[in-house]
């Protein structure tokens, strides 16, 4: 019996997905708490949208120099991506070829990639270079043996992912965002914090609050309302693989404002907050721009890489400080109330509200449209775990 409810209602998850597709905005309401509790749906999520399209995992100037390297996981693989010796970015597998240990942990610079539990030695393009005590034979050949690489490429600084097969490009699906925040140069950035941090929430959860500007005033109240408020915020057309809203400033000085001199005087007074889901947010501002990159590990479990990069070079510690502090106090006042939503995720009485008018919520419209078109799981098959 238990079974069967469970496979009832994780049937009606897949129904109210393909629902979503055919509604407009007037009917947008939030998602069944199923989509948020249940560890069947979060691993279809992994299945169709983490293992099939591209993962943000980091910046370009975090491996900057030949033999720097950091780890990371997309889905349930363990990749260790590294500034090979030809000086080309490589996201290698972290698995070792012998008896499956991970190899590589954190981050730094390396010559090679030395498993801890044998000590087979890889080179930077992931070729074995010594397996102790293990001769050539017809089942081995050394010189075949390497670590799988997959896909990379580096979109604005961001470094993503694909361990799909054959990924089709990212950067022309992304043309449409490209030509809105081109001019703030965010590939030119420097990264000047980052820090990764693990949250007892749905990943969903997360991604959304970032994406809205409907709180911005009434949870930030001390904070971004003072710069950001929610009446400032503007809805952006979305695309397939993107979606965001733009928010201006109360107050700035325009001939003061730091930013590229390829941006006008409205962007300099503006941020453009932006997905690429399922692992990437950005608030893209003139002087300095914030990001996560989202990876779940369960239903109720999120890590989050996150981080600020700065436009320029004048800048000194004091400011970046600032900024940094700012940032942190934000993201304690949002995990906060997420960590209280996720809570109230679980009651018998939770009921979908309608989202806020489209210029504060309708990015968390165009996510679950997003959800919609690519997560789509084989109805005909068992449900139960």
């Amino acid at each position: 019996m238990v079974s069967q409810n469970k496979n009832k209602s994780r049937r009606a998850l897949v129904a109210h997905l393909s629902k979503i597709r055919e509604l407009g905005y007037k009917e947008a309401q939030g998602l069944p708490q199923g989509f948020y509790l249940d560890p069947w749906w979060t691993r279809q999520e992994k299945t169709h949208l983490f293992e099939k399209q591209w993962v943000c995992v980091g910046r370009r100037q975090e491996v900057q120099n030949q033999g720097d390297f950091f780890t990371c996981s997309v889905s349930d693989e363990a990749i260790v991506v590294i500034h090979s010796n030809d000086g080309e970015i490589r996201a290698l597998s972290n698995v070792c070829r012998h008896r499956g240990t991970v190899i590589m942990e954190g981050a730094g610079n390396t010559h090679q990639l030395l498993c801890p539990y044998h000590h087979w030695r890889y080179d930077t393009f992931g070729r074995l270079i010594n397996a102790p005590a293990i001769q050539p034979s017809e089942n081995f050949n050394p010189e075949k043996c390497h670590l799988p690489m997959f896909h990379l490429e580096v979109w604005q600084g961001f470094i993503f992912i694909c361990i799909a097969d054959q990924p089709a490009p990212l950067a022309p699906q992304l043309e449409a965002m490209e030509r809105q925040i081109a001019p703030y140069h965010l590939e030119d950035m420097h990264l000047h914090f980052q820090t990764t941090e693990t949250w007892r929430v749905n990943w969903k959860i997360l991604l959304e609050n970032f994406m809205e500007g409907y709180h911005l005033s009434p949870l930030h109240r001390k904070t971004l309302h003072k710069v950001n408020p929610s009446r400032l915020c503007k809805h952006l057309f979305p695309g397939d693989l993107h979606f965001g809203y733009q928010v201006g400033f109360t107050s700035r000085i325009p001939d003061n404002a730091v930013g590229h001199r390829d941006l006008t005087p409205e962007q300099l007074n503006t941020c453009v907050m932006f997905a690429i889901p399922p692992g990437l947010t950005v608030g893209v501002g003139s002087d300095y721009s914030s990001f996560l990159c989202i990876q779940p590990n369960s239903s109720e479990s999120v890590t989050i890489k996150m981080g600020l990069i700065f436009h320029g070079t004048d800048w000194g510690q004091t400011e970046i400080d600032h900024a940094v502090s700012l940032f942190q106090e934000t993201m304690k006042e949002d995990k906060s109330v997420l960590l209280r939503v996720q809570k109230g995720m679980r009651s018998t009485r939770y009921q979908p509200g309608p989202l806020a008018p489209a210029n504060l919520e309708g990015t968390i419209w165009d996510f679950y449209q997003y959800l919609a078109r690519y997560t789509e799981p084989d109805e005909g098959r068992l449900f139960t775990d």
